[in-house]
């Protein structure tokens, strides 16, 4: 365990800022202008992608003044790794769906493969209309076939990212700003 904290400790230290805290906040609160402009008198669910969309879901909601619903979901592919590998679900949505107005709030979209899944179980429950709200949007040309979202907050360069609720090996989630792992260090498995 302590190769593991001191490998986080150097990641953390020796990381590079892509956005700090004040770009960070200002993206959160547009997307919570974007999504009280569309969803203020239609009662919307914002479901949670956990462990990653807990900050995301957090920060926007608390800025949103009027009525919505939240629940959550937790499907992983990562499970404290640096690199997906199968996409396991842990818990599903609670509150029926059918009819209503979703949004799904993730931390970052980056390839995709997990919202795909994530949006075609959704999609099977037959609401009004279903959305994508993520934090950042990773800009590369790797995107699964189709996967987008409506609501993005910022974008990053193709590089191993960490905090605002997004993680390296589980840590580091609850920083206030978004980094990148040095380039001189690959992010290892």
């Amino acid at each position: 365990m302590s190769e593991l904290l001191d490998e986080v400790r150097q990641i953390r230290a020796q990381a590079d800022c892509l956005h700090d805290e004040a770009a960070v906040n200002a993206a959160y609160d547009r997307l919570a202008g974007r999504l009280t402009a569309e969803y203020a008198t239609l009662n919307p669910i914002l479901i949670c992608v956990m462990v990653g969309g807990l900050v995301t879901t957090a920060e926007v909601s608390r800025r949103l003044d009027f009525p919505f619903e939240i629940d959550y979901l937790h499907a992983s592919r990562y499970r404290g790794k640096t690199s997906g590998g199968e996409l396991v679900w842990k818990v599903s949505p609670t509150l029926p769906l059918k009819g209503r107005h979703v949004v799904i709030v993730d931390d970052i979209l980056d390839e995709g493969h997990t919202l795909a899944e994530v949006q075609g179980a959704l999609r099977a429950q037959l609401p009004e209309s279903l959305k994508t709200l993520v934090l950042v949007d990773k800009t590369h040309s790797r995107r699964a076939p189709g996967v987008s979202a409506e609501f993005v907050g910022l974008e990053v360069a193709d590089r191993y990212v960490f905090g605002a609720g997004m993680d390296y090996k589980s840590y580091w989630r609850q920083l206030p700003g978004i980094y990148a792992v040095a380039e001189s260090n690959d992010a290892p498995e």
